[in-house]
C-alpha cells in the first residue's frame, strides 16, 4: 500500500498490520520525522516513510493499493487533473484508489466560515480548496478507473478534527451522518467526500 500525503503516520500505523509492506510520502519533513518516531516506538516494521512527491516514486514502483486521505484537495487544477493518470501508473492492474476530501457543498463550511472564521482559518492552510465530487470521478473515469463515490458525513469529522479525543461524541455524529447521509437531498451537503477507484 502507498499513502501519499500521509502526514504523522496515525493512519497509516493503524493500517499497518493488515497489509504487508506500506509506504507513506509527504513533504513534510516534521511530518515524515514524527512518523518514523511513531513506527519506531510502536514497533512497526513493515511501515516506511519518506519525504516524496508521488511524482519522485520509482518507475519500478507499484502498489495494490493507494490511500490518499485529504491529499487531493491541496493540488491545483493543472496537478489534480493530472493525479489519476499518474495513480494509474503506480497501481497493479485491479488495484485501487481511495480518496476522501472536502466537499464543494459542505454545509459544514459554509455554518463554520459564517459563525467560527478565525477557528476555520486556523486548521487550513492557504493551497486547501473544496471539491467538487462528480469533477474528481470524471477525471479518474477518464484515466480508465472504475469509480465508485459519496458523500462521506456531515459534522463526525469536524468533530474528531476539533475534539480528537472525544470518542463517544464522535460515535454518537457518525451515527447522526449516516442517518442523513441515506437521504439524497441532503447528502449532497454532507462535509466530505470519498471515491473508491479501481485500475481496469
Amino acid at each position: 500500500m502507498l499513502s501519499i500525503g500521509c502526514g504523522l503516520g496515525d493512519t497509516e500505523l493503524l493500517l499497518a498490520p493488515r497489509v504487508a509492506h506500506l509506504t507513506g510520502i509527504d513533504i513534510s519533513e516534521a511530518g515524515i520525522a514524527e512518523a518514523r518516531a511513531s513506527a519506531a516506538r510502536q514497533g512497526v516494521k513493515n511501515a516506511f516513510f519518506d519525504v516524496k512527491t508521488a511524482e519522485k516514486l520509482s518507475p519500478e514502483a507499484v502498489f495494490d493499493a493507494i490511500l490518499a486521505v485529504f491529499f487531493l484537495h491541496h493540488l491545483p487544477d493543472p496537478e489534480l487533473e493530472a493525479m489519476p493518470a499518474l495513480l494509474a501508473r503506480l497501481l497493479k492492474p485491479g488495484g485501487r484508489v481511495y480518496a476522501l476530501d472536502p466537499s464543494v457543498n459542505r454545509l459544514s463550511g459554509k455554518v463554520g466560515r459564517l459563525l467560527f472564521p478565525r477557528l476555520m482559518a486556523k486548521y487550513q492552510t492557504d493551497d486547501e480548496r473544496e471539491l467538487d465530487l462528480p469533477r474528481v470521478v470524471q477525471l479518474f473515469e477518464k484515466e480508465g478507473f472504475l469509480v465508485n463515490g459519496g458523500y462521506y458525513d456531515f459534522g463526525s469529522t469536524p468533530l474528531a478534527g476539533l475534539m480528537p479525543g472525544f470518542a463517544a461524541g464522535y460515535r454518537l455524529a457518525r451515527f447522526a451522518d449516516d442517518l442523513l447521509l441515506r437521504c439524497p437531498p441532503l447528502a449532497k451537503w454532507g462535509s466530505n467526500f470519498e471515491i473508491t477507484a479501481t485500475r481496469t
